[in-house]
């Protein structure tokens, strides 16, 4: 084979490779949900918490950039495991009018509950355009409520023995942790929820030890094999997904998102996890 040929094979070889590559990359792994399960191992849990179950669904980004049907399938699915607990890490929207309110409401009908408690926070697009807008994150906050959801804006919630932190959003406009770190027991039996995981570095943790669940990076949505993340957005890109051991008592989990904020994953299919509480020794 001279040299011209060669090229033109590889070539058409590489178009021929792409456009499957592609096609699934737009229109397969985007809906493809993976439900994971781990094991949560919390300091001080009640006996009576044992083997129960929380679920974490994060980055819901209902509006326009994809078929959010896919959003109601998938809390379908979700509803018929049961969860005891149910957390939202933030992102309901992507926002661009008030005709994600509609959307979201209609999402809303099908809220995942926890048969004990269900709760969340908030995150940077539920805040509007350029995160900006209290208008916009009030209104959502609203919707959220009348689904029966127990926003948690820098404030603490125990249901059953089992503490719940949130925070408000990092890039938002109410971000305050201070406010709930300054009062929480490590007595207790607490799970943190903070939709990005670069509040882990900052000091606002007075001694916490114990589980985060974050959202906020999508796991990159596109992980090259042997390659980084091209795109996370966070300022320390070791905090792209799954678990990640802090090193000091705190163990950090970041959920890849069930929704994207574009119909675009590879490598890094959509998550919602559920998590068995078990006891821990201090």
């Amino acid at each position: 084979m001279n040299r011209r040929k060669f090229i033109k094979r590889t070539f058409w070889g590489g178009v021929g490779l792409s456009v499957p590559l592609g096609l699934y990359a737009w229109q397969v792994e985007p809906f493809w949900l993976e439900f994971v399960e781990k094991d949560m191992p919390i300091a001080n849990l009640p006996k009576e918490l044992e083997g129960k179950t929380l679920m974490q669904i994060s980055d819901i980004h209902v509006g326009n950039r994809f078929n959010y049907q896919y959003i109601i399938k998938s809390f379908q699915r979700a509803q018929k495991l049961e969860p005891d607990f149910v957390v939202y890490t933030g992102d309901y929207v992507s926002y661009e009018d008030e005709e994600q309110f509609v959307q979201l409401d209609e999402v809303l009908r099908h809220t995942v509950k926890g048969k004990l408690g269900t709760l969340g926070i908030l995150g940077n697009h539920d805040y509007g355009k350029n995160w900006a807008q209290q208008e916009v994150a009030d209104q959502i906050s609203s919707q959220l409520t009348e689904a029966g959801i127990q926003l948690l804006k820098n404030q603490q919630a125990e249901i059953e023995g089992l503490n719940f932190i949130g925070f408000d959003d990092y890039w938002g406009l109410n971000f305050a942790p201070e406010l709930v770190m300054k009062d929480y027991s490590p007595d207790k039996a607490n799970v943190l929820l903070c939709h990005n995981p670069d509040v882990c570095d900052l000091d606002v943790w007075n001694g916490y030890q114990g589980w985060i669940l974050a959202g906020h990076t999508h796991g990159g949505q596109v992980k090259p094999p042997f390659l980084d993340e091209p795109m996370l957005p966070v300022q320390n890109k070791r905090y792209s997904k799954g678990e990640i051991d802090l090193n000091d008592g705190r163990i950090l989990y970041i959920n890849r998102a069930v929704g994207h904020l574009w119909q675009v994953r590879f490598n890094v299919r959509p998550e919602i996890t559920i998590f068995r509480l078990i006891g821990s020794e201090v």
